[in-house]
């Protein structure tokens, strides 16, 4: 294509068969396409080659681990990160040929809006949306941070950005069992990385953080107003906070009998 841009795109990948031909074909305007694939045992990697010939495979270490490494083979300045469930909007994917068609020196990233797909619509209100996503950055300004689960983008040092107006498409959850599953997945490594960073339970976690999540999420930000799907978001947001911190008392009491029972005397 003539107009492509020198930018380089990294998304990682694992069975994604079913997203990631449309996510591709919305980043079909970068110059390069850097996939790294974690093993899948679908037809991704099959999908992938018809649109790049940089496909890497590499076990999985983590989402930070892994778009890190991803990052680290991309050539171009500009970086374009997005995940396989993920697709730039007509408007966005304009919005950004615009704003990389000169030299853009004053600014070192773009946030995207994320509106979610999710049970059968669009997602407008509430926590979901807009959520602002740092997803097209500098590489030599910025880095992967973040707690496992949850990556982001982290400039190193003082970054100037600019919110872009056109929306980021996620095609989330294929259902609700889906959503929980990867719920209860992602708070077990939630709980892990808390105990791995010294953090200590206490009792208010547990009772006032799941519903000020519901009260932010549903009321302050108006999920109410996306019906019921508004209210199952606002409501398997608020559990997935309880159990988090409840894992994280689970973890905390079985090290403290490990430890107990390391220095109990031998009656």
């Amino acid at each position: 294509m003539p107009d492509k841009i020198p930018v380089s795109v990294c998304i990682i990948t694992y069975d994604e068969e079913e997203n990631i031909r449309r996510c591709l074909e919305s980043v079909a305007l970068a110059d390069e396409i850097i996939v790294v694939d974690s093993l899948s045992d679908d037809k991704t990697v099959e999908i992938c080659k018809e649109f790049t010939d940089k496909v890497i495979q590499r076990s999985w270490k983590g989402q930070i681990d892994q778009k890190t490494f991803a990052l680290s083979c991309a050539h171009h300045e500009w970086v374009l990160l997005i995940d396989a469930d993920e697709r730039l909007s007509p408007g966005l994917i304009e919005e950004v040929k615009r704003e990389l068609s000169e030299d853009r020196k004053d600014w070192d990233g773009f946030y995207f809006p994320r509106r979610v797909y999710y049970l059968g619509r669009w997602i407008s209100h509430g926590e979901w949306y807009p959520e602002y996503k740092l997803r097209l950055f500098r590489k030599s300004k910025a880095r992967i941070g973040g707690e496992e689960p949850h990556d982001r983008v982290e400039f190193v040092g003082k970054g100037r950005v600019k919110y872009l107006k056109e929306d980021l498409w996620h095609f989330t959850y294929k259902d609700i069992f889906a959503q929980v599953a990867q719920l209860n997945n992602f708070s077990s490594i939630s709980s892990k990385e808390m105990v791995k960073r010294g953090r200590i339970f206490h009792i208010v976690q547990i009772l006032l953080r799941p519903p000020a999540r519901f009260i932010t999420g549903y009321i302050l930000r108006g999920g109410f107003r996306d019906g019921i799907a508004g209210f199952i978001i606002a409501v398997v947001s608020s559990f997935s906070v309880f159990l988090k911190y409840s894992k994280l008392w689970e973890l905390r009491k079985v090290s403290r009998r490990s430890s107990d029972e390391k220095i109990s005397p031998i009656l």
